[in-house]
């Protein structure tokens, strides 16, 4: 093995292993694109008008129209091809990975002790590690964030990368560069004049949106936070190998081992609703201890309840139940503007917004929307994030 090789290459798949890992991926996109169409017009035609005549009214909620469908065959065959393509996702790349641990792990630790980049990594072995995480896979991923196999070990780093490449090659609003990318862009064009040194992301797993950000932003530096060692170990890693100024730190996000007032930029992405509420309430508040006045904390998740109508909400909350995410229903019920508020941040300075993914729609497109003029792109193959926050 040359002593460059990055540690995303270490992994080979066989050529039967990059055929199973297309057809997950094209598994995927029918269930969660095709076929999730079918199952709407069946609810259309079929469920709501059975549940109006019964009750003299549509469906109030989401819940209401789960406790229909859960019982209707379309949504059980639904239901099932989606929580086996999800295993799939995993599965299929699984062999391609176990067979190189000793490899990705030797990998790891040459780039740990070198000094190729002034970014650093910092362990907690005696960190209280979440009971969502220890006690799920969250995503169904085998292991989740935190499991070892071995000393120093970058396993489950390995997964999520390559476990994530699977899980949204099929799906359109993926081709583009991602949220990260996107988020970064969204900053630049929408406030042109803010000019951040610091950025804290948090549960970052190996920091891909960390890089992302460093890329808009040439001159920033970048703490990264998760509880799983295995992620923070390959992210440190992939940052060694890009050159990217990075500081990897075991950490929870509700207690933070960081000064007052050090960053300009607070983040997340895909990562509040997979801890408590009482833990994204604290996560606010710490948000807020650790921004510097005039900072910007700001989070992509999904939209909130209140923005989706009552099947929307529904098929969003799918993951609550089915993808061991027992968290996501709750924070998606939350009043953000009140969560964030209630967290010292001023009501006025809350923000929110739905942008394209960059790289989907033309750039020209992408600007317009970041800035607010207009909302053409949004919706163009599904393609858009969401994202929410508040100036500090």
């Amino acid at each position: 093995m040359a002593a460059t090789q990055e540690i995303a290459d270490v992994v080979e798949p066989t050529h039967d292993e990059i055929t199973r890992q297309k057809f997950v991926s094209v598994l995927r996109k029918h269930v969660l694109i095709d076929f999730a169409g079918d199952m709407r017009t069946a609810y259309d035609e079929r469920v709501k008008p059975r549940f109006v005549e019964e009750n003299g009214r549509e469906p109030k909620d989401g819940v209401e129209i789960r406790k229909e469908m859960v019982s209707d065959p379309i949504f059980q065959l639904w239901s099932t091809l989606r929580t086996n393509a999800q295993l799939m996702t995993w599965w299929s790349v699984q062999p391609s990975i176990e067979r190189k641990i000793p490899e990705l792990n030797e990998v790891a630790r040459k780039a740990a002790a070198s000094n190729s980049s002034p970014g650093s990594l910092q362990l907690d072995p005696s960190l209280d590690i979440p009971k969502a995480v220890t006690e799920l896979d969250i995503h169904m991923m085998p292991g989740c964030f935190h499991t070892e196999y071995t000393d120093d070990d970058v396993t489950q780093g390995a997964l999520y990368e390559h476990g994530t490449g699977v899980f949204s090659a099929g799906l359109p609003r993926h081709r583009g560069k991602g949220v990260g990318a996107s988020m970064a862009r969204y900053l630049k064009v929408a406030f042109p004049d803010f000019a951040p040194k610091k950025i804290l992301d948090e549960g970052t797993t190996f920091g891909r949106g960390l890089f992302a950000f460093l890329d808009e932003y040439p001159d920033l530096e970048g703490y990264g936070i998760d509880v799983g060692a295995p992620l923070l170990r390959y992210g440190h890693t992939k940052a060694r190998e890009m050159g990217k100024t990075i500081h990897f730190s075991q950490m929870n996000s509700d207690v933070l081992d960081f000064e007052d007032e050090t960053f300009d930029i607070v983040t997340s992405s895909f990562f509040l609703h997979e801890i408590s509420v009482k833990s994204t309430r604290k996560s606010f508040k710490e948000a807020y201890r650790v921004l510097k006045p005039g900072g910007l904390m700001l989070h992509m998740e999904l939209p909130p309840a209140a923005h989706l109508d009552a099947y929307g909400n529904f098929s969003t909350d799918w993951d609550a139940y089915w993808n061991n995410e027992p968290h996501y229903a709750a924070f998606r019920a939350l009043d953000f503007p009140t969560e964030i508020a209630n967290a010292g941040f001023d009501p006025d300075k809350f923000l929110q917004m739905r942008v394209p993914n960059l790289g989907v729609v033309p750039d020209d497109v992408f600007n317009a929307c970041a800035r607010g003029e207009s909302k053409d792109g949004i919706d163009v193959h599904g393609a858009s994030w969401f994202f929410f926050g508040s100036w500090k």
